[in-house]
């Protein structure tokens, strides 16, 4: 086994280069694992645009991704795997009472340290997931934000037969519309603006409406309601309108993350009794859940609109940013 391999290093903003760079260091209680593919997200973007207050350059980003093991003390070596990507502290009082996805220092693999937009990466032993016999390596790279989507369903008060809303046909979007189908909601409406994103929504079979055309001239009567609103969109234009579209006694669940405070509605959150609710990252049982949704038939695939390969990630993300994709893949099958 070489002693190198091939990775492509984010240096600062919007700059991204591929090279070769030596294999990573395996430290006690970590694994070695072979990427086969690593998906491009939000917070990858975020990075890349030199948002993100914590990546810091030269860095290896990617944090949701398939691979297959190269050395692990029990799994053997070719077994596919995901990877839970949190590194928490393990003392805090959130780490002390089995929440580790809040732990007060959370760190990420792919932001705070080297991640899967390479060949090789390593990862803690315990936050190792084999995938089930039959899962493709590309839907595998899903589960990370399926498991996103999961912990915020599991966190809010849904039941199945509920009506409910979700604002973004982005990949957490679709994530999130796709869980709340799959859990048995009655009735999902995406409130989404970007012609693409709708369209692949609507394959999909999902009712989407533009809430520009919905609720022109602020005339909020017009809009679709729920018991349930779930925030994929972190804008501020969705924040001004989250309180109208959710009923009285409803509940509002922020899954994305806002990138600066927000002003929000709070007088009628109080006189429509209204919940609202924050969800960060996820547990282990919402990756054996989102694994255990992503066996079941649906064209997942169709999330999946682009693969480059490594050498072509800067293309990638641009391509993202002119908003012409979902779900972009790093294929890091190079042998």
């Amino acid at each position: 086994m070489s002693e190198t391999m091939m990775a492509s290093i984010y240096h600062e903003k919007k700059t991204i280069t591929t090279e070769e760079k030596s294999l990573p260091q395996l430290q006690e209680g970590w694994a070695l694992i072979k990427v086969e593919y690593s998906g491009i997200c939000g917070t990858d973007l975020n990075i890349y645009g030199g948002g993100h207050p914590r990546a810091k350059g030269p860095l290896v980003m990617g944090h949701e991704f398939t691979g297959s093991i190269e050395k692990h003390p029990t799994l053997s070596k070719g077994t596919l795997v995901t990877v839970r990507p949190i590194l928490s502290c393990g003392v805090c009082e959130a780490c002390q009472t089995g929440n580790t996805h809040v732990c007060e220092k959370l760190r990420l693999i792919g932001i705070d340290r080297d991640g899967a937009m390479a060949q090789y990466v390593t990862a803690p032993v315990d936050e190792i997931i084999p995938l089930p016999l039959g899962i493709s390596t590309k839907i595998g790279a899903l589960v990370e934000p399926f498991a996103v989507t999961v912990h915020a369903v599991r966190e809010s008060s849904f039941k199945p037969g509920d009506d409910v809303i979700v604002f973004g046909a982005g990949p957490i979007g679709l994530c999130m519309a796709i869980t709340l189908k799959l859990l048995g909601a009655r009735k999902i409406t995406i409130y989404e603006v970007q012609p693409y994103r709708s369209s692949i929504a609507k394959s999909l079979g999902f009712n989407v409406k533009n809430p520009m055309d919905e609720c022109g001239n602020n005339n909020s009567s017009r809009y679709e309601t729920a018991h349930i609103v779930y925030d994929c969109a972190a804008h501020p234009s969705v924040a001004s309108m989250l309180v109208d579209v959710t009923k009285v006694k409803g509940e509002i669940v922020l899954v994305g993350t806002y990138k600066n405070p927000t002003p929000i509605d709070l007088q009628n959150i109080t006189f429509k009794e209204i919940i609202l609710r924050g969800t960060r990252v996820y547990t282990k049982r919402d990756f054996d859940i989102a694994i255990d949704m992503l066996t079941k038939e649906f064209p997942f695939e169709k999330i999946i609109t682009h693969v480059v390969p490594l050498e072509k990630l800067q293309d990638g993300f641009q391509t993202l940013l002119k908003g012409d994709a979902i779900k972009i893949l790093v294929d890091l099958n190079m042998d």
